[in-house]
């Protein structure tokens, strides 16, 4: 399957892809969807996710009869209005774009929030969430807003995306949904997903490379392991030194 990014009216968006799922024949278009992203509001020690459109203005579909698609699009009432505006984008999406979404991505089309640890001075030690898969997409952290900023390639163009956060102290905090673009049912409270520990997948004997910090740059192994930290041997002077380093500060080799 290949995928294409419509370009519509924004905030027509999912009425576009309803009618679309309903009138287009599945041979011809096969998946259809509006991606959502959710973001976290503080207002008077309150918590309150909203659920918003990660890209306002476009509906992503996959086909493999781009052709048969295109007829049948011409079909759909709100597509022809577009069409007649000369207000319409269809472009198809690069290798790599459409996955890339799509892992982000749950199965309801939500980028859920990534919880991000810092060490208090606004570095960011620890992420849990989508936003693991796209390090090094990150432009920058809006943390009092809540979010990161992430460039993401969509057909061909570069596009700046919002990717909700949220922090320890958000953590402690009752939330609840707010408002919701998606639609989707959601709970009375936002139930925070259990959260990976930094040491997971990291246990004693493991050869690792050493990514930051003092140790930097060497390889050790780890001797011990706690729910952030390892107790790691390193040898350097002709002996093994141990010494106990944040987990995220360590890449198990193969």
């Amino acid at each position: 399957m290949l995928w294409y990014a419509i370009q519509t009216y924004t905030g027509k968006e999912e009425k576009l892809a309803e009618m679309i799922r309903r009138m287009v024949p599945q041979e011809c278009a096969g998946e259809c969807f509006v991606p959502y992203f959710e973001q976290l509001h503080c207002w008077h020690q309150q918590n309150q996710i909203r659920v918003l459109r990660l890209f306002p203005g476009y509906i992503f579909l996959s086909s493999d009869d781009i052709g048969g698609l295109f007829q049948w699009l011409k079909r759909v009432p709100a597509m022809s209005r577009v069409l007649t505006a000369g207000a319409f984008e269809f472009a198809p999406m690069y290798d790599g774009e459409a996955e890339f979404l799509l892992q982000m991505m749950d199965p309801d089309h939500i980028v859920r929030l990534t919880y991000v640890a810092t060490d208090g001075k606004d570095r960011v030690s620890y992420l849990s969430g989508p936003l693991e898969k796209c390090r090094d997409h990150i432009r920058d952290y809006q943390f009092r807003r809540r979010y990161a900023q992430v460039r993401l390639r969509i057909a061909g163009q570069e596009k700046t995306a919002r990717v909700g956060i949220i922090l320890n102290d958000d953590v402690r905090r009752e939330t609840a949904y707010g408002k919701v673009e998606a639609p989707i049912r959601t709970p009375e409270k936002y139930e925070v997903p259990a959260l990976k520990k930094p040491s997971d997948g990291l246990a004693p004997g493991d050869r690792v490379a050493v990514i930051e910090g003092a140790f930097e740059g060497n390889v050790a192994v780890i001797s011990r392991v706690k729910s952030s930290d390892v107790q790691i041997a390193v040898h350097m002077f002709g002996r093994d030194l141990l010494a106990e380093v944040p987990a995220v500060s360590v890449r198990k080799l193969a």
